[in-house]
């Protein structure tokens, strides 16, 4: 699957917010817009926000977030203050989960204007993005409905 660029279409409550956020807040481009949604590049990858004013809101971070995995602790930090400098919701913190193990990530939660939560981690070892099958852990077990 080279050359391939992932999609995710999500629900937003109001375009202008939402452009705001991702657009002003962490930087993404814009592409198409309509009066029902808006295409946005975030790290290469298509994302459309379409309107649906009635977005209830999740309990905790499960089961529904999207994000993206940076290849490097400096990359990861970079976006960590942005949103801080650009005044971005942080569900969660950033933190350390899994550490000490071949599991190691810093992890942060941001939550945009319609609830939709962002988590934006680095692995300490690449290996763990897809592998390390022998550890059984996946997310966090307090937060897991």
């Amino acid at each position: 699957m080279d050359q391939v660029i992932f999609h995710l279409a999500f629900p937003v409550r109001d375009l202008e917010e939402a452009k705001r956020f991702y657009v002003e807040g962490l930087g993404c481009a814009v592409g198409r817009e309509s009066s029902r949604a808006i295409t946005l590049a975030l790290a290469g990858h298509q994302l459309v926000g379409h309107l649906f004013p009635t977005i209830g809101e999740q309990k905790g971070i499960y089961p529904r977030h999207f994000g993206l995995i940076f290849k490097t602790e400096a990359g990861w930090q970079a976006l960590v203050d942005r949103a801080k400098e650009k005044g971005l919701c942080f569900y969660q913190a950033p933190r350390r989960r899994f550490e000490g193990t071949r599991l190691e990530h810093a992890t942060v939660f941001l939550e945009d204007p319609s609830h939709n939560l962002l988590e934006f981690k680095w692995y300490r070892y690449e290996s763990a993005i897809f592998g390390e099958r022998e550890f059984g852990a996946v997310g966090d077990t307090d937060d897991a409905p």
